[in-house]
């Protein structure tokens, strides 16, 4: 059965690979264009079974996006993948501290990434 996923990414390819791998899989995809975009469609969207964050993004980085997400009672227990460049431990680490259920690198494979949500939403 298809998911709900959220998808915050800046980058407009990087968001029509992610709509275009996720709805093949079966899912139902929402976007945002960075993280006080991601927390407006989150609020008007209501239950999503996962998100898809990138880390690097304008007005409210991944990071902040996270902690935004973990505030809230409603989204608290949302597993958030993170999708980013970045691969530095100490980045992984302050994901994790923040409240990230996972971490994949880009580029992704569309498998793996489908993988994941099966994984972290069954």
């Amino acid at each position: 059965m298809g998911k709900t996923v959220l998808t915050v990414d800046d980058s407009r390819t990087m968001r029509d690979m992610l709509k275009l791998a996720l709805t093949d899989a079966g899912h139902t995809v929402l976007q945002a264009e960075d993280g006080v975009h991601g927390v407006e469609v989150l609020a008007q969207a209501g239950d999503v079974d996962v998100i898809i964050t990138d880390i690097n993004m304008p007005r409210m980085d991944g990071y902040g996006f996270i902690d935004h997400v973990r505030s809230n009672p409603k989204t608290r227990a949302t597993p958030i993948l993170v999708l980013t460049t970045e691969s530095e431990p100490a980045k992984k680490q302050k994901a994790r501290d923040a409240g990230a259920t996972g971490w994949i690198v880009k580029p992704f494979d569309p498998v793996k990434l489908v993988a994941a949500i099966r994984r972290v939403s069954p």
